[in-house]
């Protein structure tokens, strides 16, 4: 049997980096493979639940959403006896997938303020991931959560720009102005390497805008480009924590 798998591919790397990320902040225990194990399922779960909403080929996704939602729900038992106060992160990320929910009824996955939306479902997994530890969120932590959803957000930007958006020049300041400023504004509170981390960003931002890349190109891109944010941010959780 084939699987079912969601086609956002840049989604991948939200779901990966800030739970890993906060992993590093907090502290590895082996509840952290369960939990990121139920956490991968919860996500293949949510895009059949998803196309679900918009009414089409129900029977199909209710079957693919089960298929991924019982194991995830299995997997995710084991940190919750462990630490059951981390279901408040559950509860948290409840609002935002309604906001997903009502965009992929009206057939509007692509709108903004719903990949606005998903980048802070996957943000509070990473609170999730580094309150499994110890039952408390460090400044590390903090520095993940926030880092990454500035990180992600300037991701949509740039994608944008150079595919569905790629002719709408208010689009392209939007991108340039806060790739831009994200750094700057780092900088000046004192969090030099944090703003190293998005120097590429930057630069890829304003390099490659209006170069005729296909989808895929933009795509293996965004992975250097996450990989670089990943390992930067780690060096800034060692300052963070001394």
């Amino acid at each position: 049997m084939k699987l079912f798998l969601p086609k956002q591919h840049g989604a991948w790397a939200m779901l990966i980096i800030p739970f890993w990320l906060s992993v590093v902040a907090s502290g590895f225990i082996w509840q952290h493979i369960p939990l990121f194990s139920g956490w991968l399922l919860l996500y293949l779960a949510t895009f059949p639940m998803l196309q679900m909403a918009k009414g089409k080929n129900v029977s199909f996704y209710r079957k693919w959403t089960f298929i991924y939602l019982i194991p995830a729900f299995l997997f995710l038992m084991i940190p919750f006896v462990t630490r059951p106060s981390i279901a408040i992160f559950g509860l948290l990320m409840l609002p935002f997938f309604i906001v997903n929910l009502y965009f992929s009824k009206r057939k509007q996955d692509r709108a903004l303020w719903n990949d606005f939306s998903a980048i802070i479902v996957f943000a509070i997994g990473g609170l999730a991931s580094g309150f499994l530890a110890n039952g408390k969120i460090n400044e590390a932590t903090i520095l993940v959560f926030i880092t990454s959803i500035l990180f992600f957000i300037g991701s949509t930007f740039y994608v944008k720009t150079m595919i569905r958006e790629k002719k709408n020049i208010v689009y392209k300041w939007i991108s340039w102005i806060y790739h831009g400023l994200v750094p700057i504004c780092f900088l000046l509170i004192g969090f030099s390497i944090v703003a190293i981390a998005y120097v590429p960003s930057l630069v890829r931002a304003i390099y490659f805008y209006g170069k005729p890349y296909s989808m895929k190109k933009v795509g293996i891109l965004e992975i250097v480009n996450s990989v670089l944010f990943f390992i930067v941010i780690i060096f800034a959780i060692s300052f963070v924590k001394q």
